[in-house]
């Protein structure tokens, strides 16, 4: 199925510097709560994502990453996820982080 341009720019991708991270001991799969400063149109976002395999919450911290923001919310065990972070899966199905190689202001949307 083809996506038109209209559609693909409606979604909402924007880069933002991670302020906060911790385990997420209620997931049922091994998790981590991440925060995430998306500049000031859009403020903090929080989610929850399975990225412990190649990442501590340590690490995490002032990380840009990329998120998908408007796909609604979602409660995870107890926790209100506001936004999609995004990634690629290893070859054991691990999650690598997409993530901008040089820095770019926080809420840069993808164009």
């Amino acid at each position: 199925m083809a996506v038109t341009f209209d559609h693909f720019s409606q979604i909402e991708i924007r880069v933002g510097t991670v302020v906060k991270a911790e385990a997420f001991s209620r997931a049922k799969n091994p998790s981590f709560k991440v925060w995430v400063d998306f500049g000031a149109d859009v403020g903090i976002k929080q989610t929850s994502a399975q990225i412990t395999e190649h990442y501590t919450p340590e690490a995490l911290i002032g990380k840009q990453v990329v998120g998908v923001l408007n796909l609604g919310t979602r409660n995870i065990a107890g926790f209100m996820s506001e936004f999609l972070l995004t990634g690629f899966s290893d070859e054991d199905g691990a999650i690598i982080l997409a993530c901008p190689d040089k820095a770019v202001p926080n809420g840069g949307k993808l164009y």
